[in-house]
């Protein structure tokens, strides 16, 4: 009974911290302002990290953040991805590195609950 107890505890946390990408990217397609959106993400991080914070989390999300700049815009300048929304550098959206940043803190999160 324990170990199903504990299951269950491991996928209520998966979700609890699925929930804030999922609200991001569902947004996506609601707010058609990259900037407006931007701030939108900046606001669910910062309650999100308000809610529950671990160790390192704000050096994950800033490691995230640039690793993820640089990491798309070499992908994209391949030709492989495009964007229609092209807000920062000219090829990507501005929001779409808040997107990442938040993604790494949640896949630490993650690979600390397995």
């Amino acid at each position: 009974m324990v170990l199903i107890l504990n299951l269950m505890d491991k996928i209520k946390f998966i979700i609890i911290n699925a929930i804030p990408i999922l609200i991001m990217i569902g947004l996506i397609p609601l707010v058609l302002n990259d900037y407006i959106l931007a701030l939108i993400y900046v606001i669910i991080i910062a309650a999100a990290l308000l809610i529950k914070r671990n160790k390192n989390d704000l050096k994950v999300l800033v490691l995230g953040f640039f690793v993820m700049i640089i990491a798309e815009y070499v992908f994209i300048s391949t030709g492989v991805e495009t964007f229609q929304r092209n807000s920062l550098f000219g090829v990507m959206p501005l929001w779409l590195p808040f997107l990442w940043s938040y993604g790494f803190v949640a896949i630490r999160r993650l690979i600390e609950i397995i």
